[in-house]
């Protein structure tokens, strides 16, 4: 029988993810991968589920790529193999769902890429950060090019990305490359709990959020146009209706999503 490589748990609205390959350290193997996309794309599409959290089993994250998967790589297969991990970073930034990684142990080469695609990063005070793809001769990719240089300043996405250095959780956490630093052990209930706020929240209005967030960086004029466009979506929703009443009555909001 074919081991599951993805662990796929819902506890009430929320989907938990746990990459399950701890033998290898949860190295994104080309199965691994293809499991992972379909389950993050099944989480998407269910309307029960409000959030996600990502996880590693066996107290690691996620090692990186599957190095022994790269023997006789050449040009045009490692441009096909990209392409194909990208649609998971698309999935993860821009599918309209929040995501939260919760890190035990390393995150190292692409699983560092796999935790900074989550709109939030809760590490175990254990847990080993590195951008370590130059040691092999690689770049960074899965997108840190793009969401390293969101979280830490210009002098630590170089010395993360260009020296590979490697950081523990309490740097990571002082430089903004992870968002909560909890005990060991505890990344995991941190995780869920900030899953559990995020799916509260009004649906539409965080997956616009989110959207707004992925395209980086604009000119003004750019930018405030996509605010009116998705401001305007969001003031004919009846979870605008449900927060303004909520907010007058002094209750708690219950959004649908509509």
């Amino acid at each position: 029988m074919q081991a599951v490589l993805v662990q796929v748990e819902t506890r009430a609205n929320i989907r938990l993810l746990r990459l399950n390959q701890p033998e290898r350290r949860n190295a994104l193997s080309l199965d691994l991968r293809a499991e992972l996309i379909a389950a993050v794309e099944a989480a998407l599409a269910d309307d029960d589920i409000r959030a996600l959290v990502l996880t590693g089993n066996g107290g690691v994250f996620c090692a990186g790529g599957d190095l022994s998967s790269m023997r006789g790589a050449t040009s045009s297969g490692g441009r096909e193999r990209l392409r194909r991990l990208h649609k998971l970073a698309k999935l993860l930034v821009d599918g309209g769902k929040p995501v939260v990684a919760a890190v035990e142990g390393y995150a190292y080469g692409a699983g560092l890429s796999l935790a900074l695609l989550c709109d939030q990063v809760v590490a175990s005070e254990t847990a080993k950060f590195c951008a370590s793809f130059t040691r092999v001769g690689l770049m960074a990719d899965l997108a840190a090019l793009w969401s390293v240089p969101q979280r830490v300043n210009a002098g630590w996405a170089r010395r993360l990305l260009m020296l590979a250095e490697e950081v523990d959780a309490a740097t990571a956490g002082q430089i903004g490359l992870v968002d909560a630093v909890v005990p060991g052990g505890a990344a995991l209930d941190h995780a869920l709990g900030l899953a559990g706020r995020l799916a509260e929240g009004p649906p539409v209005a965080l997956a616009l959020t989110k959207q707004a967030l992925a395209r980086g960086p604009q000119p003004l004029d750019a930018l405030l146009a996509m605010e009116a466009d998705m401001q305007g979506v969001l003031f004919g929703t009846e979870d605008l209706a449900e927060g303004r009443d909520a907010f007058l009555a002094k209750r708690k909001p219950v959004f649908k999503g509509r």
